[in-house]
């Protein structure tokens, strides 16, 4: 009787070590990783190369609009890449025009410039006052304590986190911080050199802290009498994410006012994981920057273009704003529940729609982990292990990004997981 061989075991690779190696002797070193080797996604679901499948409420820091390989995305993709992907500024394609005009009616009169990121669009701002302001001798923005707009130099001279400024002294000039929320600090902080004011509607990196509809207004007031440009940073808390287009547009929803601020910029959502930023200007100073003043290679490309309107598409067609205030609105209640129910664990949860916020209680005693890391990190590290993804900020808050096409089964289950860690630590 012939012996029958057995086949070979399989070849078993350690596909994390070997990963992590590489980022190790190749990738400069500036972000904090979480031991996680991701593979693929699919939905509001991402899977690792061990295959553990996790639950996305971090979105990419709120940048998966649609979710992971979207079929309408994955379709403008490779649509426009059979005709061209690339073409440069200097000749008109219909899709970045069609894409400036879809955000101009979401906004109000005005004209887009496009980008690759949100950092990019703040430099546009930037620009944009001190053009504003040149002939005058006026050059100063007013930013805000926790704010974030981003980390080139100017981005960093911006953001008011001294954590982001640190070893990059001296900081470029013209940026001051003041309170936010705050409209006395504000208007006590304006110099002679003042040129404009900008503000998250919804602070995100700082701890998903929404503006009050006062403070808006009272900005918009105080910025139409010292002659200020008056910007807002939507780069995380734009494209529907709070439930309306942009956050002051659900901020002041029940109040009887035409707000518009002079400029918004944007990026994250707006292409749903392919790089795009944009910002918007309205008249009179849309055209402010003129030919030579300001540009890009990449930006506004036929390919970024027609995935963020089909992006726009999915979300208007599906009513993705009002999913994202209903589920929205179901998940910060379940995390207020767990505030409730383990105060030991839970101090608070805030935010508007899909952007929401869980504060920790300071000084949880059994909260494993180095203790070199702060709070946020280490429960963030316990959700991992149970198969949820969110997103840290400051010390902690954990940050809930998902996905506007959330289904309110996933809200569900991302809830019990985070009550399954909640009350081990509770115990």
């Amino acid at each position: 009787m012939k012996e029958v061989v057995p086949s070979p075991p399989a070849i078993v690779r350690n596909d994390v070590a070997a990963v992590q190696s590489l980022f190790q002797q190749n990738v400069v070193p500036s972000y904090g990783r979480f031991d996680i080797v991701l593979s693929h996604g699919v939905g509001s679901y991402l899977y690792d190369v061990t295959g553990k499948r996790y639950l996305d409420l971090g979105g990419g820091i709120a940048v998966s609009s649609l979710g992971h390989a979207h079929p309408a995305i994955v379709e403008a993709l490779t649509d426009q890449a059979r005709k061209v992907i690339h073409s440069s500024n200097f000749y008109y394609h219909e899709s970045q025009g069609r894409l400036a005009q879809s955000l101009v009616n979401l906004i109000g009169p005005g004209k887009c410039f496009f980008g690759n990121s949100g950092v990019e669009a703040n430099e546009g701002l930037f620009k944009l006052a001190r053009k504003f302001g040149h002939d005058e001798g006026r050059f100063e923005i007013l930013t805000t304590i926790n704010s974030f707009h981003g980390r080139t130099l100017a981005g960093i001279a911006a953001t008011g986190q001294e954590k982001v400024k640190k070893g990059f002294e001296p900081m470029v000039p013209g940026f001051r911080q003041v309170l936010y929320d705050d409209l006395e600090a504000m208007t006590a902080a304006i110099s002679p050199a003042t040129v404009a004011i900008m503000v998250e509607g919804v602070q995100g990196e700082g701890g998903v802290t929404p503006a009050s509809p006062e403070y808006l207004l009272g900005l918009r007031r105080l910025c139409d009498e010292k002659k200020l440009l008056l910007f807002m940073d939507g780069v995380q808390c734009g494209h529907f994410r709070t439930g309306r287009f942009q956050s002051f547009q659900r901020i002041l929803e029940g109040t009887a006012n035409d707000f518009l601020p002079d400029a918004i910029s944007m990026a994250k959502s707006l292409g749903g994981g392919f790089p795009i930023g944009a910002f918007w200007v309205r008249a009179p100073y849309a055209d402010l920057l003129s030919a030579g003043t300001h540009g890009t290679t990449f930006g506004g490309s036929p390919l970024a273009c027609s995935v963020a309107l089909s992006i726009l598409q999915v979300i208007q067609r599906e009513n993705l704003g009002e999913n994202a205030r209903r589920v929205g609105d179901f998940l910060k209640n379940g995390l207020l529940a767990l505030r409730e129910k383990y105060p030991g664990v839970v101090q608070n949860a805030r935010g508007l729609g899909l952007m929401i916020g869980l504060e920790l209680t300071p000084n949880i005693s059994n909260l494993p982990g180095e203790t070199s890391k702060t709070q946020a990190v280490r429960f963030a590290n316990l959700l991992h292990a149970a198969g949820l993804l969110t997103i840290p900020a400051g010390a902690q808050i954990l940050r809930f990004l998902p996905p506007l096409n959330l289904r309110q089964s996933e809200a569900e289950e991302g809830l019990k997981i985070v009550e399954s860690v909640v009350a081990r630590l509770a115990a």
